[in-house]
């Protein structure tokens, strides 16, 4: 299932895209994940349990639409409370997201690197083919490691819902 491909559920300036992977929705279990951290260090759904993740993933954060998500992302992180992380999933370099959040004074997220084997995004259903980058999406995944809400943005180019993500996040949220 995870090298199950999905022609046409995105573009990149209008051209179609290929994404590798299951389409997941809302209701089904996480899958796990193992993605590294700024010091290399692994991070899985065990490294963030009884928490709540709002994982917002980017095709790559030196590009402005990509570091203006993650830029939201973080600001809103400031008003979440505590059972809540935020993470960034690319498949950049750890050491580029480092330096990213660097210059963008990003503090209140976590950046995870997807680069090494892209088995995020062939898990989660957003790598694309025809990029090796994933696919700009939002996942809400609650502590039971359930998905409570997601978006595959349609147009590669363009923001998610932000409300919307938000306010799914907010009601699934106790405290």
């Amino acid at each position: 299932m995870e090298n199950q491909e999905r022609k046409g559920v995105v573009t990149f300036k209008g051209n179609p895209l290929t994404l590798v992977g299951p389409a997941l929705k809302a209701g089904d279990k996480a899958p796990d994940f193992k993605l590294l951290g700024g010091d290399l260090s692994v991070a899985s759904l065990d490294t963030f349990k009884g928490k709540t993740l709002l994982i917002s993933v980017v095709p790559s954060l030196d590009t402005p639409v990509c570091s203006d998500q993650s830029k939201r992302f973080n600001e809103e992180a400031a008003k979440l409370p505590a059972s809540v992380v935020v993470l960034t999933v690319s498949a950049d370099l750890p050491f580029a997201q480092g330096r990213w959040c660097g210059a963008a004074g990003a503090k209140n997220l976590k950046t995870l690197s997807d680069h090494r084997e892209v088995a995020f995004g062939k898990s989660y259903g957003v790598l694309i083919k025809e990029l090796r980058l994933l696919s700009r999406s939002i996942f809400i995944v609650s502590p039971d490691r359930k998905i409570q809400y997601l978006e595959i943005v349609k147009e590669v180019t363009q923001h998610p819902d932000y409300d919307k993500a938000l306010d799914a996040l907010k009601a699934g949220v106790k405290g």
